[in-house]
């Protein structure tokens, strides 16, 4: 079974690959048959007016200037490049007469690239209403990115500093999203903020740092993140950061969700997390994995010196670790409560538990197996132990 996982893995992440080349392909090919032109909103030129009079369906190359003081709608666009000269930027007005949800909207497009550019305003970038091939690059954000409605987005080096949003980025309704690289920060705010957030979507992720999030990845809604090197740009391993101590969760995976950290192509996407969770443990921590849902970590995942629970598992939901590394927690390294699993697998570097206050910890009606490929355990509350991953089977 581990080797048809593994093949299907690779498999994904070439396919992946073969998408990417496509679009260079494409793009390649409308790049010689481009008109492109130039807005200098610092003159009193207007990017709006200027989208409204193109052809939606001629590649267009749309190079921008100064300041654009409007809200801008890419609605209806096939292969639309928004390329920002140095400075350049997208400002919401202080006026939003048509109520529009966002400073930049993306809806029903295709090949849409954004480059280049700062977006500032409370309501940032949303792309839905089932675009695609849409990329992001180099892009600076105030307060976050919506991605929704089956939408597929690729965010590259992307940065985001929540101002009075909620989350860095948001992926719904079954959207596909792509992330490399980029900041995902908050102001000080007194704000509930998340860097990612994913409810019933699929994200790839890698090459990105997540700081003083409340929670770092938040997946609910039957979502998926999988942790997988795709793009040789931005970066490998994602870090979360916790040094102004405001962190609840690194890694919330709820409600039938998913983690995934077994990348199959070297190098392989690490997670890396520090400082997670807060003094009272409680169910705070690193990743905390509940109702129904699960997490699948190789050697990619690195949880250190803890303020909560390193890997906590509940309510009839299971982990996998393989080469793990959870140490230095103030309270639990791995803990399974209310008909819960916590499964060891063997590894030619095993899982390393070892330095928290309770290494491992589980109530009367959780198990955690293999034990027998842990390193590293001092200190032991469970009477649920197997040194296997099953019990003696016929």
């Amino acid at each position: 079974m581990l080797e048809k996982i593994s093949k299907l893995s690779v498999t994904f992440r070439w396919l992946l690959v073969g998408m990417v080349s496509i679009l260079f392909l494409v793009s390649t090919a409308y790049g010689q048959n481009t008109l492109t032109l130039t807005v200098n909103c610092d003159n009193g030129q207007s990017l709006t007016r200027t989208l409204s009079e193109l052809n939606k369906q001629t590649p267009t190359t749309v190079i921008v200037q100064g300041t654009c003081s409007e809200l801008v709608t890419i609605d209806g666009f096939e292969s639309l490049t928004l390329r920002g000269q140095s400075g350049a930027a997208i400002q919401q007005p202080v006026t939003n007469p048509h109520f529009n949800s966002n400073v930049l909207s993306i809806t029903g497009s295709r090949g849409i690239t954004v480059s280049n550019l700062v977006v500032h305003g409370p309501s940032g970038i949303g792309i839905g209403k089932g675009s695609s091939e849409v990329l992001l690059k180099d892009v600076d954000v105030d307060d976050g990115i919506v991605v929704y409605e089956e939408s597929q987005v690729w965010l590259v080096k992307v940065n985001v500093n929540i101002i009075s949003g909620f989350a860095a980025f948001q992926v719904y309704d079954k959207s596909d999203v792509h992330i490399t690289g980029g900041m995902l920060k908050r102001a000080s705010n007194g704000l509930w903020n998340v860097g990612l957030f994913v409810g019933s979507g699929h994200v790839t992720m890698q090459g990105t740092t997540i700081r003083d999030m409340q929670i770092g990845i938040d997946i609910l809604g039957s979502g998926s993140v999988d942790f997988v090197n795709v793009n040789p740009v931005g970066g490998v391993d994602v870090t979360i950061e916790n040094p102004a101590g405001t962190n609840i969760n690194g890694v919330l995976v709820a409600d039938g969700s998913s983690l995934n950290l077994n990348g199959a192509v070297p190098p392989n996407p690490r997670l890396l997390i520090s400082n997670a969770g807060q003094t009272w443990g409680g169910n705070s921590g690193a990743v905390f994995v509940t109702n129904g849902s699960t997490l699948d970590a190789g050697a990619g995942l690195v949880v250190s010196g803890t303020r909560g629970q390193g890997v906590i598992v509940t309510n009839n939901s299971h982990a996998t670790l393989n080469g793990s590394s959870i140490t230095g927690g103030s309270h639990g390294g791995l803990v399974v409560a209310n008909l819960s699993t916590i499964d060891v697998q063997p590894s030619s570097s095993p899982t390393l538990v070892g330095g928290n206050a309770a290494d491992l910890f589980c109530d009367s009606n959780s198990l955690i197996t293999g034990t027998a490929n842990l390193v590293g355990v001092s200190t032991v509350n469970c009477g649920n132990l197997l040194s296997g991953n099953t019990v003696p089977l016929p």
